[in-house]
């Protein structure tokens, strides 16, 4: 039988690397933005050497594409609990105040990224992955509970209805990560439900 220790301390290895050049990644993010760092900036934050950086990844944008990406990736998973969701289960959910578990699980993924979310979407981060998340997430989440006639011939208007939810939903991410998320990802799960039936002039309450 082959030996396969080696293997397995170089894997280690790999993901030690990879996960210090992430948390290197964050850091000069929000103490720098994007703009001001440099790979010897990484590799010096990530007490790795060039050559290991370079093993993985072209630049610094590679490395932070790849990051964006898996992110994006994680959340397809999400996508199918959202296709077998319907209205009726969405109001029977909203009436009796409970949190449907795919939002609460989404919320559970989203506190476990904190960090790069916070990072990658602030004001040094990467402009282009809050639309990202919105399309993965928050569009997806909206288009899946309107009636089928509205999915399959979507009018200007119906477009327009679900940009403007899909980036209310953002907004309602955003704002969580920002303020520390101190609400339970069961308690965003509920919120998040309420916002999308409450009704203007209506009581702001849940």
């Amino acid at each position: 039988m082959a030996d396969t220790g080696g293997a397995c301390v170089q894997d280690r290895r790999i993901v030690r690397s990879k996960r210090a050049l992430r948390d290197a990644l964050i850091a000069l993010l929000e103490e720098r933005g994007y703009d001001a760092f440099t790979v010897n900036d990484l590799c010096a934050r990530a007490d790795l050497n060039r050559g290991t950086f370079y093993n993985h990844f072209r630049d610094k944008e590679d490395l932070l594409l790849t990051l964006e990406d898996e992110v994006i990736a994680d959340l397809d998973r999400f996508r199918e609990s959202m296709r077998q969701i319907s209205l009726t289960q969405l109001l029977r959910s909203r009436l009796g105040r409970a949190p449907l578990p795919f939002l609460v699980d989404l919320f559970d993924y989203l506190r476990g990224q904190a960090d790069f979310l916070r990072a990658v979407m602030g004001p040094g981060g990467d402009v282009r992955f809050a639309p990202r998340l919105r399309d993965a997430v928050c569009t997806d989440l909206i288009e899946n509970i309107l009636h089928e006639r509205y999915r399959e011939n979507p009018t200007p208007f119906v477009s327009y209805y679900v940009a403007f939810y899909a980036s209310a939903y953002l907004g309602v991410i955003t704002r969580w990560l920002e303020t520390g998320m101190a609400e339970s990802s069961e308690e965003m799960a509920v919120i998040a439900l309420r916002l999308l039936f409450i009704k203007p002039g209506e009581s702001i309450e849940l």
